[in-house]
């Protein structure tokens, strides 16, 4: 009777084991760390990209990035000022996206040098680098750590401009040369027409004239399209 007792005992026993390691198994976040690069947060079109819900990690800004904007947001520079306040705003609306975590990683601050950190990271935690800078794309690259490059996302998923298409667009600036204006499609793709610079500030039809692929992306030229009489 008191073996069969203690079978019983056992058995009860083995079974609250189970119950207790199934209860405490513990669980692991799974998503990859993806780490936001300045450059992607005063382009802002990040933010539409992780309302879609396609991000598959977590978004990681570090501290170190926040602070590399706010430099920027107080400096004499206008032009760079205005860009990287967008960027703080990114930031803090990125934060209330519910298809993807954001967070803020404080990795010391003021005193680290952006990319490097960057870099140092993402090859820790073999996490990827979400940027649209040239030159860190290439050493990412270079140390076998993965990227993501808005540019290419944006290429990948527009339709193709054919040579003779027209469009209206808003010349921004002058180009680098004499009579030209710039502007940009939606995707940031940079479109120079040739005889605009004294329209800037406007927008204008123009005829998509040559395409050209460069390291930083592709490249647009068009001409302005006479209105008919």
């Amino acid at each position: 009777m008191e073996l069969f007792i203690l079978i019983v005992v056992l058995a009860i026993l083995a079974e609250t084991t189970v119950l207790v390691l199934r209860k405490y198994k513990p669980t692991f976040n799974s998503k990859r760390k993806i780490y936001v690069d300045t450059s992607v947060l005063i382009d802002g079109r990040i933010l539409n990209i992780a309302r879609s819900g396609f991000l598959d990690g977590d978004l990681i800004v570090l501290k170190s990035v926040l602070l590399e904007m706010q430099l920027l947001a107080d400096g004499k520079d206008s032009d760079k000022r205005a860009r990287a306040r967008a960027g703080l705003e990114t930031v803090a609306e990125l934060e209330r996206v519910v298809n993807v975590n954001t967070e803020i990683l404080d990795n010391g601050g003021r005193y680290k040098k952006v990319d490097e950190e960057l870099l140092k990271i993402a090859k820790e935690t073999k996490g990827a680098i979400l940027t649209l800078d040239y030159n860190l794309i290439k050493v990412a690259k270079a140390e076998k750590i993965e990227t993501l490059n808005v540019n290419e996302l944006a290429l990948a998923l527009r339709n193709e401009f054919l040579p003779g298409e027209k469009i209206k667009i808003k010349i921004l600036e002058k180009g680098s040369n004499r009579g030209q204006g710039v502007g940009h499609l939606d995707d940031g793709t940079m479109v120079v027409v040739e005889n605009a610079a004294n329209k800037i500030g406007k927008e204008i039809i123009v005829e998509f004239v040559k395409f050209y692929e460069t390291p930083a992306g592709k490249m647009i030229f068009a001409r302005p399209v006479n209105k008919k009489k």
